[in-house]
Parts: structure tokens; C-alpha cells; sequence
């Protein structure tokens, strides 16, 4: 286990605050584990489109089973795996279950996300977390969803366009040429407009072939994760003026 201290200094942006604070903070990493433990870390890099399976209602909310259909990744009951960039966590062996993965999602999950809406045959991307080591390729995904947003236009004939209709606590994280979380894909705002709530990304064919973007059409609901550097910065701004004017 090693300690790292480090100070860091957030400024204003553009001078709308007109102040700083500086933070100081001790943390612990134990740099053995293969897993970058702390916070399961995904990338929004797709590596495996799975199918689902079957949906089953329990008592505490919906047991999905998701087809790898040949993943070579083969996790163990309790690690996580991305399931459309909902981070979920694997609940039975997948000697004992066919090669099916199994996740469980809990009211507070499927508020949040798209996973009660799941039919079977329905195509799912997936990415199992990141190793220590491991390439960010694409950017920091928490596996997280913020929010649901709508497909409300699809443009094959202009780069393969989406534009996606946001809400507005959704919009607020929204950042031109900013990074977003889209059914786990990493991608980046290639237009937005913050009146009519709505962001839009350009897809390159390499995306479409290794994702289901393809399979979206308007009116489709998508999970959504804002950059977790923008909700940072924005929350901090939001919620601790306050100390940076008084000193603290």
C-alpha cells in the first residue's frame, strides 16, 4: 500500500467565479491487484456485442441473462461487466449457466437506465472492466448511467448522424466536442443545442459494425453518462462556492 499526497488548485472557468481553492487529499492505492480497484473503470470501447437472452422479473427488480455469443472474456461471479454502460455485476458461474452471464438490476438501476425496457434477441454491448495498465482509448466511463435520453433523429446520409434528446439536468454536462457515454460507447459531441436540449454524434462505419448504434431508430430510449470530469467541476461549482467565499 503506498500514500499519495497531492494538492490540487480548481480555478473558475473564464472568470465567472473570479476565485480558487485548493484541496488536499491522502489516498491509498494497493497497486497488486490486476484490477484498478477504488472505482471500476470501463473505457466506452465495445468489445463484444451480446444478445439478450431472457428478461425474468424477481422480487428486487429484473435477472437478466445476456448470450457473450464467444466472448473470451470469462468473468467470475461478482465481477463487473458493462452491459449498454450500465456496469452490472455477475451473479452465478458461467460453468453452471451455459456460458449465459447473469445480472441482476434493482429498482434504483432500471430508474435510471434502459435495462426494464430489454427484450430477448435484443443487442447489447458490452465491455468488461479496465486492467491495470490498460490503454484508456476512448475516455473515463464509470459505468454509471446518469439518465435515459431519445433518439429523435437518425441521418445516414450526413455521417451517420444521431441527435439525441436530453434532459435538462442531463444537458447541463453536455460540453461541445465534449465526451459522452451512449449505450456505453464512447463518443464525442459532434453538435448540440442547449435551448432545444438535444446533443448529436457522427458514427464512422468501424463503430457501427462493433456496436448497436446502428440499430437505434427515432424514438429509441439510450442510456446515457455525462463525463465524469464535467459532473465533477460542475457539482463542485454548483454546491461549494459558498466555502471558497468564506475562506474555508
Amino acid at each position: 500500500m503506498h500514500d499519495i499526497r497531492f494538492r490540487c488548485d480548481l480555478h473558475s472557468f473564464g472568470g465567472i467565479y473570479g476565485r480558487q481553492f485548493s484541496v488536499t487529499m491522502r489516498i491509498a492505492i494497493d497497486c497488486s491487484q490486476q484490477i484498478a480497484y477504488g472505482s471500476v473503470m470501463y473505457t466506452g470501447i465495445i468489445q463484444q456485442l451480446g444478445v439478450v437472452n431472457e428478461v425474468q422479473e424477481t422480487r428486487s427488480g429484473l435477472r437478466l441473462k445476456i448470450d457473450p455469443q464467444g466472448w473470451d472474456y470469462l468473468p467470475n461471479p461478482g465481477d463487473s461487466v458493462a452491459n449498454n454502460g450500465c456496469c452490472l455485476t455477475l451473479v452465478d458461474a458461467l460453468s453452471s449457466s451455459q456460458g449465459i452471464m447473469i445480472f441482476d438490476a434493482i429498482p434504483e438501476t432500471l430508474s435510471k437506465t434502459t435495462l426494464g425496457d430489454w427484450k430477448a434477441g435484443q443487442r447489447i454491448n458490452l465491455e468488461r472492466p479496465l486492467r491495470m495498465g490498460d490503454g484508456l482509448d476512448g475516455h473515463q466511463v464509470q459505468g454509471h448511467v446518469d439518465g435515459v435520453g431519445k433518439v429523435v433523429r437518425v441521418d445516414p446520409n450526413d455521417g451517420y448522424r444521431v441527435r439525441i434528446e436530453l434532459s435538462n439536468e442531463l444537458m447541463r454536462f453536455m460540453v461541445p466536442k465534449g465526451s459522452i457515454c451512449i449505450d456505453g460507447i464512447s463518443l464525442t459531441i459532434a453538435a448540440l443545442d442547449v435551448s432545444d436540449q438535444w446533443v448529436e454524434v457522427a458514427l464512422i462505419p468501424e463503430t457501427l459494425e462493433r456496436t448497436n448504434l446502428g440499430d437505434r431508430v427515432a424514438g429509441d430510449q439510450i442510456n446515457i453518462e455525462a463525463d465524469v470530469m464535467v459532473k465533477t467541476i460542475v457539482h463542485t461549482m454548483t454546491h461549494y462556492r459558498e466555502f471558497n467565499k468564506s475562506g474555508v
